[in-house]
């Protein structure tokens, strides 16, 4: 599943947003170079990285603010700048500009840490703002678990653009990344599920102390689960591939 976009546009711009946006993409132009020198990429990832072993060890303790900034590709990074368009600018419209700025630092921190105590004597380096865009996205689900999303579902062969409520959507994610968690090793690699998983509760309970000031349960009632911000209706439109006719064959002397 891809997110789209959400149904509820922010009612104030989202400057946090654009600029983390803004800030990961030049970060990504600065570096991508040394993919064509791989000892100049190791050599960068060991400074700016999260290594697990050395945090343990109380080297580099910087590392969980930098390794936010760094991807370790297009993919990587266009995939976590969608999620963040997509749920950070309510969030960010409900906190404030400079605390959304400040949960998404900690969240990312937590995410780095939690990944740290899932494997301690790894020697891996972890990048990526996966982490604390997770935190963005368990917020999200305690203000608006009715929001509406639509979503690129892909399976196979077969691809459609659905509306679901974030619940399903995010509640889905998250229980991948549990599942991922317990099926891999985090020492070796790969994705990094439990400082996704991780980022997600941080940014759940760090988001509670607000949800409670709006009233809590009482608040969904008063916003139906989504923002409160008025909606946008998305209409589609079937694109038909014009079909051109055969031309006949002229038969030849036995032709049928």
């Amino acid at each position: 599943m891809f997110p789209l976009r959400d149904h509820n546009p922010s009612n104030c711009t989202p400057y946090v947003v654009y600029c983390l946006i803004a800030v990961n993409v030049l970060a990504f132009v600065m570096y991508a170079g040394l993919s064509n020198d791989p000892p100049a990429l190791m050599q960068f990832y060991q400074t700016y990285a999260i290594i697990p072993s050395e945090i343990v060890g109380g080297e580099n303790s910087s590392t969980l603010f930098t390794s936010i900034f760094i991807h370790g590709g297009l993919m990587h990074l266009g995939g976590n700048m969608l999620f963040l368009w997509i749920f950070g600018d309510n969030l960010e419209d409900e906190m404030g500009h400079l605390p959304f700025l400040a949960f998404y630092l900690v969240c990312g921190v937590g995410a780095g840490l939690i990944h740290v105590l899932a494997a301690p004597t790894s020697q891996v380096p972890t990048i990526g703002a996966s982490g604390a865009i997770a935190g963005v996205m368990g917020g999200y689900l305690l203000l608006f678990p009715k929001a509406r999303v639509d979503i690129l579902l892909i399976l196979i062969v077969f691809f459609r653009v659905i509306t679901v409520p974030a619940s399903l959507m995010l509640g889905l994610w998250l229980a991948l990344q549990i599942f991922g968690g317990f099926g891999s090793d985090p020492h070796e690699g790969g994705v990094a599920y439990w400082a996704h998983a991780g980022g997600f509760a941080v940014g759940l309970v760090l988001v509670l102390p607000l949800w409670l000031r709006r009233g809590g349960p009482r608040f969904w009632k008063q916003t139906a689960g989504s923002p409160p911000n008025p909606k946008t209706e998305y209409t589609y439109s079937v694109t038909r591939v014009p079909r051109l006719p055969r031309k006949k064959k002229n038969p030849g002397p036995w032709g049928k």
